[in-house]
């Protein structure tokens, strides 16, 4: 699966759990935005019929009907990146 808000995959080799993060911006990724059922234009933001309403679809949550999404996101990856390259830039030098 790839993290919705930087785009870096992430390989569990178990179910994730509310407690798991990016290694990489420690964004949650047992929420709403890394499942596969995930779709803005549907009712409640989610193709899943019998599923719950998810306030923060960034936030951890108990969602029984989570599954990771295998598509690598376009979105918010160029804010990732851009904050990567400014880290980068302003890092000390030794």
């Amino acid at each position: 699966m790839f993290c919705f808000n930087c785009g870096t995959e992430i390989q569990l080799d178990r179910r994730a759990t509310r407690q798991d993060s990016c290694p990489r911006c420690m964004s949650y990724v047992r929420c709403c935005r890394n499942c596969r059922f995930y779709d803005p234009g549907a009712h409640n933001q989610c193709r899943e019929p019998q599923s719950s309403w998810v306030k923060d679809k960034e936030s951890a949550n108990f969602c029984d009907y989570f599954e990771p999404s295998s598509e690598k996101p376009v979105g918010n990856t160029r804010k990732a990146d851009a904050m990567q390259k400014l880290n980068e830039l302003f890092k000390k030098r030794d």
